[in-house]
C-alpha cells in the first residue's frame, strides 16, 4: 500500500508546477488561477506563498539564485528575498488568447515551457507550442500545434524527451540531444484513452520510469521506459495535477491537486481538494539542474 498524507491543505484552484529544491529541502509548487508561488519546507511544515501579477506557467530554480518561471506574459526571472520580478521575453505576445503552462528545466540547465489555448466557452484552438529557454536567455520554439502542454520530463540518460498534448489523447516522446537540445522521431508513448482522462504534469524516477497525474481519475499512474503501464495510485481527491520527487533522499512523490473552481458540494466524499500530497511510492527520483541563464 502506498502511503498518502496530505501535507498542505491548500485548497488550490489549479496546484501545479512542483520543483525540489535540493540545497534549501524546500518544495516549490504554484496556484496558476490564485497567482500565488508556493514554497513548503517539509522540515518546518511551513508554506510560505508568494503573490504573482498573471497566472503562473510553471518554476525553475536558477543557477545565479532564485527562480526562472513563466506567467501568461512570457518568460521571467523571480527574486523571493526581494519578491521583484524581472521579464525575459514573452514569444507569445502577439497572442492573446494562449498563456504558459507545464515546464522545467532539462538536465543541462535549459528552461522549457510550452503554452496553451485559454479562452473559456470557446472552442480549442491548437495554437500553443513548447518553447526552449537557453543559457544566452535566446528562445526557441520547439514544437507547434498544441492544445495544451503538458507532461514534460527526461529520461535519467537524458536521451529521451516526454511531452503530452492535454487534448490530444497521447503522450509522446522524442529522441533527444543533450548537447543541442535538439528532439526529433516523434512517436506515441502513451495512449491515454485507456486511462479515462488526460496526461497532466510528470516526472521521472531513478529508474526511468514516468510518473503521470491524470486529472478527474484520482490517479497517479507509473509507466515503464516501453510505456507499459507498472503501478496506479489513487489518490483521496479527484484532481491530481502534477508531481515531483523530493526529500532528502528523493524518496517521496509530491502530487499538487485542484479544486478548479467547483462548488462545495462537489467534494462529498472527498479528502483536502487542492492539497499538496506527499507519497510513499518505494522508489527515488532525481534532482533536476538549475537553470545556467
Amino acid at each position: 500500500m502506498v502511503e498518502i498524507t496530505c501535507v498542505v491543505d491548500a485548497r488550490a484552484e489549479l496546484g501545479e508546477g512542483t520543483l525540489w529544491d535540493p540545497k534549501a529541502g524546500v518544495l516549490w509548487w504554484i496556484d496558476i488561477w490564485k497567482k500565488l508561488i508556493h514554497r513548503y519546507d517539509p522540515a518546518t511544515g511551513k508554506d510560505e506563498v508568494f503573490e504573482t501579477a498573471e497566472y503562473l506557467g510553471c518554476l525553475g530554480l536558477r543557477e545565479k539564485g532564485g527562480l526562472v518561471l513563466t506567467m501568461t506574459d512570457g518568460f521571467h526571472f523571480f527574486d523571493p528575498a526581494t519578491g521583484k520580478f524581472e521579464a525575459i521575453v514573452d514569444p507569445e505576445a502577439h497572442m492573446p488568447k494562449t498563456r504558459f503552462n507545464d515546464g522545467k528545466p532539462d538536465r543541462q540547465g535549459r528552461f522549457w515551457s510550452g503554452s496553451m489555448f485559454e479562452v473559456p466557452g470557446q472552442p480549442i484552438e491548437f495554437i500553443g507550442a513548447l518553447y526552449r529557454l537557453d543559457p544566452d536567455l535566446s528562445v526557441h520554439k520547439m514544437i507547434d500545434g498544441i492544445g495544451c502542454s503538458n507532461g514534460l520530463a527526461w529520461s535519467p540518460d537524458s536521451k529521451t524527451m516526454y511531452f503530452s498534448d492535454s487534448h490530444a489523447g497521447a503522450v509522446w516522446s522524442y529522441d533527444f540531444d543533450p548537447a543541442t537540445g535538439d528532439i526529433e522521431n516523434r512517436r506515441t508513448f502513451i495512449d491515454m484513452t485507456a486511462t479515462g482522462g488526460v496526461a497532466d504534469g510528470a516526472t521521472v524516477d531513478a529508474e526511468g520510469c514516468y510518473w503521470v497525474t491524470i486529472p478527474v481519475t484520482s490517479k497517479v499512474c507509473r509507466y515503464d521506459p516501453d510505456g507499459e503501464l507498472m503501478e496506479t495510485v489513487v489518490l483521496p481527491t479527484d484532481l491530481p495535477t502534477c508531481c515531483e520527487f523530493g526529500g532528502k533522499d528523493l524518496d517521496i512523490l509530491y502530487v499538487t491537486s485542484a479544486v478548479l473552481r467547483r462548488p462545495a458540494s462537489h467534494f462529498v466524499g472527498q479528502k483536502n481538494p487542492g492539497g499538496l500530497f506527499a507519497l510513499d511510492v518505494g522508489v527515488k527520483g532525481l534532482t533536476l539542474p538549475a537553470f545556467k541563464g
